[in-house]
């Protein structure tokens, strides 16, 4: 039998100043008593992106768009040091994505960089990085799973027009977490991945009235609403709209545009595409009335950390 570990030991304070965080309790819990996934996001959007994804063994960074001190800074306060962390994975080449990536790394030498070659290359050509980045690098490839503590991990392909693009599959205890953050479109692969997830991790970019009637530059509005950019909210909600299924649990949107969009417009479309299926949407605030609905739905801030989401099911 394993034990149950408590979190919320010492109320009203702050975790890092508990006696002991991790307090054993009396009460034994079953084998088959699922594990705890952590999440967080410390930022998405154009102006830099970066996530957490854990358990208590370990976790990972996905994207380093963000300062390696906010990003340790917002794991500290939720009692995760950067050695539990133990590795980083990048989704493409694209500066919000992988700009203080090689800091971290030189700061943190135990961390490994997991990505494609092809996203490896495409950041030593357009960023000024130094080459010292290869000595963390492990290559991976689309579709074929790699583990890091107890979580299989599976990139797959995206329509974006970096270097190289792809979303993960984390699995860990039977439950997935999918990201797919900067898509033009969904392809059947992506469908396959996202469709089996328990907790989604989606962009819905813009709102398409907004990109339209915006100041946006017209090669840019086309680059944006092309099958390699980005994905607006009522393709976001068609999809979504599409896989909803009693497994998928949390829905984040992220990489909303500063310009085009608002959370007020993105979450009231996939809103009302789930309520069209019956669906009574919560606002992932863990509240009351949200332990009655279906499914969660939540925005993810462009510049600020999330609260720390635990996943027990």
């Amino acid at each position: 039998m394993k034990r149950k570990i408590i979190f919320d030991d010492q109320p009203g304070l702050p975790f890092e100043e508990w006696e002991n965080p991790y307090e054993i309790a009396s009460e034994p819990v079953p084998e088959s008593s699922p594990r705890p996934i952590y999440f967080c996001s410390f930022g998405s959007g154009s102006s830099g992106n970066a996530c957490y994804v854990g358990s208590l063994e370990g976790g990972m960074i996905i994207d380093v768009g963000i300062r390696a001190e906010e990003l340790e800074r917002g794991l500290a306060a939720n009692g995760v040091d950067m050695n539990h962390v133990k590795g980083v994975l990048l989704t493409h080449d694209h500066a919000d994505h992988v700009k203080y990536v090689y800091a971290l790394l030189r700061k943190h030498r135990h961390l490994k960089l997991f990505c494609t070659n092809r996203v490896l290359n495409g950041i030593l050509r357009k960023h000024s990085i130094s080459k010292r980045i290869k000595e963390y690098h492990v290559p991976i490839f689309k579709e074929i799973p790699f583990k890091m503590l107890d979580f299989e991990i599976t990139a797959f392909d995206v329509h974006h027009d970096g270097s190289d693009n792809m979303g993960f599959s984390i699995e860990y205890d039977s439950r997935r977490f999918v990201i797919a953050t900067d898509l033009g479109e969904v392809t059947d692969r992506a469908r396959y991945y996202m469709s089996r997830a328990n907790y989604l991790m989606i962009e819905a970019n813009y709102d398409a009235s907004m990109l339209r009637l915006g100041c946006y530059p017209e090669y840019l509005k086309a680059r944006i609403v092309g099958g390699f950019g980005h994905l607006d909210n009522r393709q976001t909600a068609a999809f979504i709209k599409e896989i909803i299924n009693p497994s998928l649990n949390h829905i984040f949107l992220c990489h909303l545009s500063k310009d085009n969009n608002t959370p007020q417009i993105a979450l009231r479309e996939v809103r009302e595409a789930l309520e069209s299926k019956g669906k009574k949407v919560g606002k992932a605030m863990e509240t009351p009335e949200d332990r009655k609905a279906d499914v969660q739905l939540a925005a993810l801030p462009r510049f600020d950390m999330t609260r720390w989401f635990v996943f027990r099911k």
